[in-house]
């Protein structure tokens, strides 16, 4: 604007000038003819041949000539080339001015954000546990008692299955047992009767060989007595493994029967625990598989528990025991008081979170599984992060940087760790320590080394530690 305004002056004065110049050049050639008028009026001036001699300008005309051209250019070079000429001298001086003043800057001091740091994230409600009900006994659903919705303790019956199948087998396996317990008994007593054989060759055996010492029987009557003993034994040991192999029969048949008595305990469908029946898939008569067939589905809700991820830069802050607050807000902004029981230690790769669990007493049952909650952390941090305007920030090809005043007013640019960003502000994890003063939205003026005068913002436009 300014060179504008000196580029109309310059050309009103090159008019002004050439203006001057005319009038000067008018005058001039007024003063001329009317010394040629003069001239032509005085008389006996002639030529030497008779004829009139030309007139001549007089002294005094020449030098008035002379005169009035040099104050010509004299007032021409006084109104054109002075004041163009201080012009240029000024502006050229408040060019070096500007060049050599210091220029001003907004900075804000970096202050440590709040030391307790309220993280609010999403979750659902869950039950503490819940587990669906199978049948174990193949057949039909003979009785039910309970359907959706009703409470149950531990240990009660649901509902009754018919099982003919299994209750014969239980049948077939205890006659089975019978059989090995009475295989057993006669084998103690082939044992028995065996036992007593190989005494009695024992005795024989024994009385033949101090006969056979004496002379009185032959060594082949002695030898034959000898070998019935030794068949004695051999058959002793024989029944002692029978009734070894009896007795592992015998308690097969039982274990085999205690299993199909275990399966027809099944017949009756137990809670597994106090809760609630949230689902029930069949109804009586319905024929029921073993293993594949819900019955029931049972959820323990006197206490909830929610599961929520938190962030890689909360994940050390958070530790079991700590309290928590879940707002539902379909039961009109509800504050339930809850507590971080478990912490999974260990951050998810793919969204750098940290599962953790949050547990919440229900026990008038108003909360149910499957609500939305949000999850209120509320802890207290051991080293806060410094706090900046996101204006501060300079984003480069180096990274991201902070351009940051000294005590002595020169910049300097300090590369940066951005942690969270909430907007107008963000939090720094590391390049700056607490109470350096940074510069917010640096022009291009403002260059590493560059000397600077800083302005501190108002105090309603620093930045306060934000509320997660």
């Amino acid at each position: 604007m300014r060179h504008t305004e000196s580029n109309k002056s310059e050309s009103e004065e090159m008019i002004l000038v050439e203006t001057s110049e005319g009038r000067l050049l008018k005058e001039i050639e007024d003063l001329k003819r009317q010394l040629i008028e003069q001239q032509k009026g005085q008389p006996g001036q002639h030529t030497a041949h008779g004829g009139a001699k030309p007139p001549h300008p007089s002294r005094t005309a020449l030098w008035l000539i002379a005169v009035v051209c040099t104050l010509a250019v004299a007032a021409a070079f006084i109104v054109g080339y002075l004041p163009r000429r201080g012009r240029q001298a000024e502006i050229e001086s408040e060019a070096l001015a500007r060049q050599r003043a210091v220029p001003a800057v907004s900075v804000v001091t970096a202050v440590p954000s709040a030391a307790k740091s309220e993280l609010v994230l999403p979750g659902n409600i869950q039950a503490l546990t819940e587990a669906p009900v199978l049948a174990r006994a193949d057949g039909y659903v003979k009785r039910r008692y309970v359907d959706i919705g009703d409470r149950v303790v531990a240990g009660q019956i649901l509902a009754d299955i018919d099982a003919p199948d299994l209750d014969q087998q239980v049948r077939q396996a205890s006659a089975a047992l019978q059989q090995a317990l009475a295989a057993l008994e006669q084998a103690n007593s082939n044992y028995a009767q065996g036992k007593a054989n190989e005494a009695l060759a024992e005795v024989t055996a024994r009385r033949w060989s101090h006969l056979v010492a004496k002379g009185a029987v032959s060594l082949q009557e002695n030898d034959q007595y000898q070998a019935q003993y030794q068949a004695q034994v051999a058959n002793l040991q024989a029944l002692d493994k029978a009734i070894s192999a009896a007795r592992a029969n015998a308690s097969a048949a039982q274990a085999n029967l205690g299993r199909l008595q275990e399966l027809q305990g099944f017949e009756k469908v137990r809670a597994p625990f106090s809760g609630v029946i949230t689902v029930r898939n069949v109804d009586v008569g319905a024929l029921i598989s073993t293993g594949t067939t819900l019955l029931f589905r049972i959820a323990q809700t006197n206490i909830l528990r929610t599961y929520v991820s938190v962030p890689q830069g909360n994940a050390p802050d958070i530790h079991a025991g700590q309290p928590a607050v879940l707002t539902i807000a379909d039961l009109q902004g509800r504050r339930v008081p809850a507590k971080v029981t478990r912490v999974a230690s260990a951050l998810d790769p793919s969204s750098r979170t940290m599962l953790t669990e949050v547990q919440a007493a229900n026990p008038d049952g108003s909360l149910l599984p499957g609500m939305y909650a949000l999850v209120d952390l509320n802890s207290i941090r051991k080293d806060p992060p410094l706090l900046i305007p996101g204006d501060a920030m300079v984003v480069r090809a180096s990274g991201t940087q902070a351009a940051v005043v000294g005590p002595d007013h020169i910049v300097r640019y300090q590369k940066i760790d951005v942690g969270r960003d909430f907007g107008d502000r963000v939090e720094v994890l590391s390049g700056l320590r607490n109470g350096d003063m940074v510069v917010v939205n640096p022009s291009d003026d403002v260059r590493d080394g560059a000397r600077v005068r800083p302005m501190p913002l108002a105090a309603k436009e620093t930045p306060k530690a934000p509320r997660k």
